[in-house]
């Protein structure tokens, strides 16, 4: 019962990462308030997590949706101790393509827009949403999730990988304005995790990221809600501003 009483906020928090981190949460005291687009799978994943727990369908991009939601947690529970901002999207795409000096395809506008909104801009949401409440109570832990991709790059992936190196970069700010109230603000970078979209690819790519991986398997959801935990409990009282690397030693090449 490590976060015992606790008030924890996880965005996109029905499934993947999301969904094995209020589970990990919930088994360790807190009251855990999960948001996510998926009403059927976020009310389903309530129904396990305790009396205490709490869905909404909130859209991180839309920033009045994202203070509905967490004045209405504060109004519900009188405080905020942990957001943990998950949620994020990919549209993957090459840079350029070219063939025999032409340029045949290219990332689009709108998958380069997208991404940057719902990983970049929804982790602005959220966390500007929250800080006032942590600063008046003068305590809180802000958890951002990044990527390997973000410190090293990855093929096909501009706009994820600008979104995951720019969360590594709002963290480090966060760390230095809202440390002197008491808030913590970490980031944790995973590497090849297998949550339930990564399953689904061939077992040839699977084959390939488990290759790139020294430990010589995927992460679990679980490697990463653990992380978390630790981050957000008194063990972790002096980090602050950090990137911890979850990937089992990945090598990234091209």
């Amino acid at each position: 019962m490590r976060l015992s009483e606790k008030v924890a906020l996880i965005t996109g928090g029905a499934a993947g990462i999301g969904k094995a981190t209020a589970q990990v949460f919930a088994r360790e005291g807190a009251k855990v308030i999960i948001c996510d687009v998926s009403e059927e799978l976020g009310n389903s994943l309530v129904e396990t997590l305790g009396p205490d727990a709490q869905f909404n369908k909130v859209d991180v991009t839309n920033r009045a949706d994202v203070q509905q939601w967490v004045e209405g947690v504060v109004a519900r529970y009188g405080r905020v101790d942990i957001l943990v901002n998950n949620a994020g999207i990919t549209r993957d795409a090459q840079f350029i393509k070219m063939k025999d000096g032409e340029l045949v395809k290219q990332m689009s506008e709108e998958a380069f827009d997208s991404v940057l909104s719902v990983n970049l801009k929804g982790v602005f949401n959220c966390t500007q949403a929250v800080a006032p409440f942590m600063v008046r109570q003068k305590s809180g832990v802000i958890l951002n999730a990044s990527s390997v991709v973000g410190l090293y790059g990855n093929f096909g992936q501009t706009n994820y990988v600008a979104t995951k190196a720019g969360v590594i970069g709002m963290t480090k700010v966060w760390a230095r304005e809202l440390g002197k109230y008491g808030i913590r603000v970490n980031a944790v970078a995973p590497g090849f995790i297998m949550t339930e979209m990564v399953a689904k690819m061939p077992e040839e790519v699977l084959a390939g990221m488990r290759a790139k991986t020294p430990l010589g398997r995927l992460g679990e959801p679980e490697d990463i809600a653990y992380t978390y935990l630790w981050l957000s409990t008194d063990e972790a009282a002096y980090v602050n501003g950090a990137t911890i690397s979850v990937d089992g030693g990945i090598v990234l090449g091209t």
